[in-house]
Order: C-alpha cells, then sequence, then structure tokens
C-alpha cells in the first residue's frame, strides 16, 4: 500500500482513542499534524505520535494550519460536531480527501456545501459509519443482497445508548453533548442506524429518502439524573433540557419502504442498535439476534423465545466477505473491531486515489435528518421534504468498485 500523509482534527476522547487505536497502528499511515483548541489534547495526540512513528508531528489549534500543509493527502475530523461539516469543506477546498467523524446536521444549506465542495473539487469526503462495517450489519446486507428476506418492506435502527453521565459532566469533560442537549430537539444521531438500513435500501444507488415526520417525548431523563448525581450543580438543576428523551422519526422512500429511527440516550437503559430488516420473506432483529424465515420458523410464531440467537446458525453460509477476511487477519481497533474496518476502507481509497465506499451524497442525505427531524418536531410531526443531494444521480445505475471494503 502506498504511504499517507494524515493529518487529524479534534483530539476529544472519540479523536484520541481513534488516534492511539486505530490510526497510528496502520503502517502505511503518517500523521504529521494534531490539532485541537485545547493544548493539553494536543500534547498528549503529538506523544502519542511520537512514542508510535517516531516524528514529530505539527502541533496547532487551527485546523488551516493542517489545510496549509501541501505534504497532508487526508484529513480526519473527530472535532465537535458543530465543527465538521465547516472544516471539511474547507478541507475538499484545500485538495484533501475527507474522513468525517458521525453526527448530525445544523442546516439544509450546510448539506449542500459539502456536496458542492465536492462536485467542484473532485476530493472524496467519506462520513465514517463505523457501523455500516459492523458484522451482524454485513451478514444481514449480504443476505439481502442474496434475496434471502424477499422484497424489502421496512427496516428499524435506533440508537439505544444511555449517555447520561457523559452528557451531564459536558462542562468538566468539555463535550459538545451537553450544549447540544440544552438547546435542540432532534434526532441528533441519526447515522448509527440509518448507514446500515441506507445501504440495505440501496439509498442514493437507485433508490432514496422522500419524507420524514418525527416526535419527540419530554425531556425528563436528564434533569431526574441531575438531581441524583450532582445536587450541588446549580446551573445545570436549573437549566431546562430542550431534547426529548425519545425521538421517533418515520421516513418513506421512493420505491415505498418505510424507516423508523429511535433516539433513546437519557433513560436507563441497555445498548442498542435495533437493527431490523423486514422482507416478504423473513426478517432479522437485533434485539434477538433472531432470524425469522416465512415457512421455516413459523412454528415458533408463539414461541419466539426457543429461536432467540439463531443468527449465529447462518453465519457460516451468510458472513459478509469483509468479515471472513477480517477473521483472517485479527480483529482490531475499538467498537468490535468496526473501527479498524472503516479507518481502513478510508486510507485504502487515499492511497489508491480513489472513491470512498461511503461518499458525499451519503454523508448529505444522512446528516440533514437531523435538522430536517427539528424541523418536523416543532411542527408537531409535520411532513417535511428530505432534498435530493444528488440531483437525480441515484437513478443512474452505479459503477462497481474493486475495493474490498465495498459496501
Amino acid at each position: 500500500m502506498n504511504k499517507i500523509n494524515v493529518g487529524v482534527i479534534g483530539l476529544g476522547l472519540r479523536g484520541s482513542m481513534l488516534l492511539k487505536g486505530v490510526i497510528l497502528p496502520i503502517d502505511y499511515v503518517e500523521v504529521l499534524g494534531v490539532c485541537d483548541l485545547y493544548e493539553d489534547r494536543t500534547k498528549k495526540g503529538f506523544d502519542a505520535v511520537v512514542e508510535a512513528k517516531g516524528n514529530e508531528p505539527l502541533c496547532t489549534s487551527d485546523y488551516r494550519d493542517l489545510l496549509d500543509m501541501p505534504e497532508i493527502d487526508a484529513i480526519v475530523i473527530t472535532s465537535a460536531w458543530e465543527s465538521h461539516i465547516q472544516i471539511a469543506v474547507e478541507a475538499m477546498n484545500a485538495g484533501k480527501y475527507v474522513g468525517m467523524e458521525v453526527g448530525g446536521a445544523y442546516s439544509i444549506e450546510d448539506c449542500w456545501k459539502l456536496v458542492h465542495a465536492y462536485e467542484k473539487t473532485k476530493m472524496p469526503c467519506m462520513l465514517m459509519e463505523n457501523c455500516c462495517y459492523g458484522r451482524n450489519e454485513l451478514m444481514v446486507l449480504n443476505m439481502v443482497k442474496q434475496g434471502l428476506f424477499g422484497d424489502i418492506v421496512h427496516c428499524a435502527g435506533g440508537y439505544h445508548h444511555d449517555l447520561r453521565e457523559e452528557i451531564a459532566f459536558g462542562n468538566e469533560n468539555r463535550h459538545y453533548r451537553l450544549r447540544n442537549y440544552l438547546n435542540r430537539n432532534c434526532e441528533n444521531y441519526p447515522t448509527h442506524e440509518l448507514g446500515p438500513i441506507a445501504k440495505v435500501l440501496n439509498i442514493n444507488k437507485g433508490n432514496r429518502m422522500l419524507t420524514l415526520n418525527s416526535v419527540a417525548s419530554k425531556a425528563a431523563g436528564l434533569e431526574e439524573y441531575i438531581k441524583q448525581k450532582k445536587p450541588n450543580d446549580a446551573e445545570l438543576l436549573n437549566a431546562k433540557f430542550l431534547q426529548g428523551d425519545i425521538v421517533t422519526t418515520i421516513i418513506k422512500c421512493a420505491h415505498g419502504e418505510t424507516i423508523t429511527l429511535t433516539l433513546d440516550t437519557t433513560l436507563p437503559r441497555s445498548y442498542s442498535r435495533g437493527f431490523c430488516v423486514r422482507g416478504t420473506k423473513g426478517a432479522y432483529e437485533e434485539q434477538t439476534h433472531s432470524i425469522f424465515l416465512d415457512d421455516v420458523h413459523n412454528k415458533y410464531d408463539f414461541d419466539w423465545r426457543q429461536q432467540w440467537g439463531n443468527a449465529d446458525k447462518y453465519i457460516e453460509q451468510y458472513e459478509h466477505p469483509i468479515w471472513k477476511e477480517y477473521i483472517k487477519e485479527g480483529i482490531r481497533g475499538g467498537h468490535d473491531g468496526m473501527d479498524w474496518l472503516v479507518f481502513n476502507a478510508f486510507f485504502e481509497s487515499v492511497a489508491n486515489k480513489t472513491q470512498t465506499p461511503i461518499d458525499v451524497y451519503d454523508a448529505a442525505a444522512w446528516m440533514s435528518i437531523s435538522v430536517l427531524s427539528e424541523q418536523s418536531i416543532a411542527g408537531g410531526g409535520a411532513t417535511v421534504y428530505i432534498p435530493d443531494f444528488t440531483n437525480g444521480k441515484w437513478l443512474q445505475p452505479q459503477k462497481k468498485t474493486d475495493s474490498k471494503y465495498s459496501l
């Protein structure tokens, strides 16, 4: 693999973990610059690079310093959500590949800026949605492509993750989620569930999302948590959170499929992405990791607990080729190995100067759900139209790619 030079912007919890656990261990990647608004984070990033690679990267609090370095091929953006698109646009205009960590958009105008920057510069921008490379998600995608579930009618997913501690201690940890939960009410983190679903439904590649409707419950979880865990925090005790505890979004697609997304991050619960695929011949359901096939499992209809976990029986036949090879090589990195796959997919594209497996049109469409859900919730669940960020390109036949990370 050709050597590539990378700059990393944003060295908080996510950025520093990715730098140390994923980016630096890749032998053909050199990190020439690290950036964060906080000097202590930048210093830790500098030390990590020196220890792992031996070179001394540029340290800066101004990301433009990295964009001005002609020797840098790609920028990895792991900063606060609000800054992602602005940095990505400037990086593309500076001739850099962009690997942008996930999060929602704040305006439709910003989503169009992403698209227009790519179409002007032809510099790929990849949304680093690691869940697209989850083992179960890829197995189900393989099943769908082989017709096991028939004609797909409905998909569902959620970001079900108790984040109360992370949000409530946002000031202490300098974390951006706190200010978002105080000031916005929307599906603020849609892509973990939507990314894999979009690949199942061929969104932007023969299909597209047309409309959405979103509703939000009241916001009570964080207020109760703060009373119990931070009784001396006068500022947060008197704060009113706008973000509803449960946000439900329903999307209608051009070919008639529906998608249900659920944001559930401020009430006590176990972790789940709630991935579900329903078709005319069967279904996959993540909560019980089970597969129901018509004329195979019908007799268990009212005694389904016997079949919980039966998806494991299908792994040998339907394991995705990406994971077959990955297991042989050895699973590495965070989030059950997904981080390693998504970053190698990005860096391989940079090294080979090819398009990324998740492209700028995916990024714009998936990120737009945040701002569109915000509009719908504010309108009492009103129907909101989802722009076609491809400008009709979704109708055209898709070119096959030789990348082993192709989705």
